[in-house]
């Protein structure tokens, strides 16, 4: 019989948690990235950013998720940590929003969500429609799971070897923080912890002493989690965050802590219903640590950079910066880390794309030599973004998700074929320029700068179309690669018209100027190839340059993995 009530405890517990991640991982796909931008755009001061992490965090059902978008920016030095802190402090005053609601007997309105969400998952098309489906049905499982696990606990309130046991364990007020602490930080969730304690003392499990303990566990564990997912050899910056919750939490149980005995026999006068208590407890814990820590964020945000002071660049510069593989299991976040490599790896190819015409025309072989080092940097970072969103993909993302993942490692393989065409062909042709001693004519030296100046502006324009996906920007991209076209017809005339006079400089150098001019429309080639699926998703792709679009991808596509 007792083994039987724990095996039904379990699976109300693990039912629990499934519930609560379906109705995360439905608001991150419906809203991910615009919940990023909406965080970035809400920080304009403390209390501004203590509303939005508040109400992010009740649409999220998780302050790990509202915590790891933040962490995101404040490393990249998007938002300042003063903000961060408070998104962090409204964050913990959501989280305990989702768990009043839950302190209510809902559990007759679980099927509704079951039967909505099922419908709207199964007939929705759009990812957004199968994304809300999914979020109804998450929240009917937390539900259902609330009600196994007090239906659970009702009859086993009765036997005194249960009772015995968890009064064992339940007896030391510390011994219930540390051990609702491992539970939260075993779960990833403090909003299930707390549901648990609910049951346990709605059954009368645990005393009301212990329910208050619990409570303070299991908000001490979730600030624990994200410190030791952050790594020991990470990022300084991306661990102040996560640091500052967790000494906030921390002075926080350490100041109610003696008074608990105190709180549990004033609380149930207040409150009689020791579920409602527990989780008003809660609340107050956490709105009495956002009023005592708000205003002090300036020294505490001073006291983490000098706790955690930032490094040095590495001298490596094939290093990845942004790729944080604790946050595989938030897809936004990790897709939107790894287009900030992408384009940091664009960037060198950019580099790598302006000297070599300096080199070429000023015949400096230094120069050629360093731009052959920037190829292997390139090569290295388009290894780490792949293996990143490799990583990415064995989870589960939706269409959209799974798209934008495709479109990154396309770019990411055009950037790297521009490196090598660069590094292959371009450099060679600068050593031979070099070796030789040629010097092109004054008219094939500017028409070859202008032709590489259009290519330059249309890799600028390429990283905002990767970026923001702009429809309009992808086709002027695209009509740019026609004008192109015609442009190297003419440059290449020209040069014909000038051998035709006989010009020194132009027959000395006929090759290398027509071999810069196909190398350099091969580049925008593979510049171009970002706007195709831009263009494709939008419906807009002209039917000539389909094949053009499948070639430039490498044939990537992406299947969505069943949920």
């Amino acid at each position: 019989m007792g083994s039987l009530v724990l095996l039904d405890l379990l699976g109300g517990v693990a039912l629990l948690l499934w519930g609560l991640h379906m109705v995360l991982t439905g608001v991150l796909r419906a809203f991910g990235p615009d919940l990023r931008r909406f965080l970035n755009k809400a920080l304009r001061n403390r209390f501004s950013a203590f509303v939005s992490g508040l109400g992010l965090t009740a649409l999220l059902q998780s302050s790990t998720a509202t915590g790891l978008m933040t962490t995101s920016l404040a490393a990249d030095g998007l938002v300042g940590l003063v903000p961060a802190l408070a998104i962090m402090l409204g964050a913990n005053v959501g989280t305990t929003l989702i768990v009043q609601v839950l302190s209510f007997n809902i559990s007759a309105v679980a099927p509704i969500f079951f039967v909505v969400g099922v419908a709207t998952f199964r007939v929705g098309g759009a990812s957004l429609t199968r994304a809300l489906g999914r979020i109804a049905i998450g929240l009917g499982l937390i539900l259902l799971a609330l009600h196994i696990l007090i239906d659970t606990l009702a009859p086993a309130e009765q036997a005194p070897l249960a009772r015995a046991l968890l009064a064992s364990i339940t007896g030391d007020p510390i011994l219930c923080i540390a051990l609702a602490a491992v539970l939260t930080w075993a779960a990833h969730s403090s909003v299930a912890v707390v549901l648990l304690v609910m049951s346990l003392a709605y059954s009368h499990f645990v005393s009301p002493e212990a329910a208050l303990a619990m409570v303070l566990g299991a908000n001490l564990g979730s600030a624990i989690n994200p410190l030791i997912e952050g790594g020991i050899g990470g990022n300084p910056a991306s661990r102040r965050l996560p640091l500052g919750n967790l000494i906030n939490r921390l002075v926080g149980v350490i100041v109610v802590l003696p008074f608990l005995p105190v709180l549990a026999r004033e609380l149930p006068a207040w409150q009689p219903d020791a579920s409602k208590m527990t989780a008003e407890f809660h609340m107050l814990f956490n709105v009495a640590l956002a009023l005592i820590f708000i205003g002090p964020l300036d020294a505490m945000a001073w006291l983490l950079v000098r706790i955690l002071p930032d490094r040095p660049a590495p001298a490596d510069p094939a290093t990845p910066r942004y790729l944080d593989e604790s946050i595989l299991e938030t897809p936004p976040v990790a897709l939107a880390n790894a287009a900030r490599e992408t384009l940091r790896m664009g960037d060198t190819t950019e580099t790598m794309l302006r000297d070599v015409m300096t080199a070429l025309l000023n015949n400096d072989r230094k120069l050629v030599g360093e731009v052959s080092k920037l190829d292997n940097v390139v090569d290295r970072l388009n290894e780490a973004i792949k293996l990143y969103i490799t990583k990415l993909t064995r989870g589960s993302l939706d269409e959209r998700e799974g798209r934008r993942a495709m479109e990154i490692v396309s770019f990411t393989i055009n950037l790297e074929h521009i490196g090598d065409i660069i590094d292959k062909n371009l450099c060679e042709l600068a050593t031979k320029k070099i070796k030789g001693r040629y010097q092109f004519s004054a008219e094939g030296a500017a028409e070859l700068s202008a032709f590489h100046k259009r290519v330059c502006d249309s890799l600028q324009q390429a990283f905002g179309v990767f970026m923001t996906g702009d429809v309009e920007a992808a086709r002027r991209l695209l009509r740019e690669k026609a004008e192109l076209r015609t442009a190297e017809l003419a440059a290449a005339d020209r040069h014909f018209e000038r051998l035709r006079e006989g010009r020194p400089e132009s027959l000395e150098t006929t090759s290398l100027h027509l071999d810069v001019l196909s190398d350099l429309k091969r580049i925008h080639s593979h510049i171009c190839s970002v706007a195709y699926p831009v263009l494709e998703a939008a419906g807009d792709l002209p039917a000539r340059e389909v094949p053009a679009a499948e070639a430039s991808a490498g044939g990537l596509t992406y299947q969505p993995r069943l949920p």
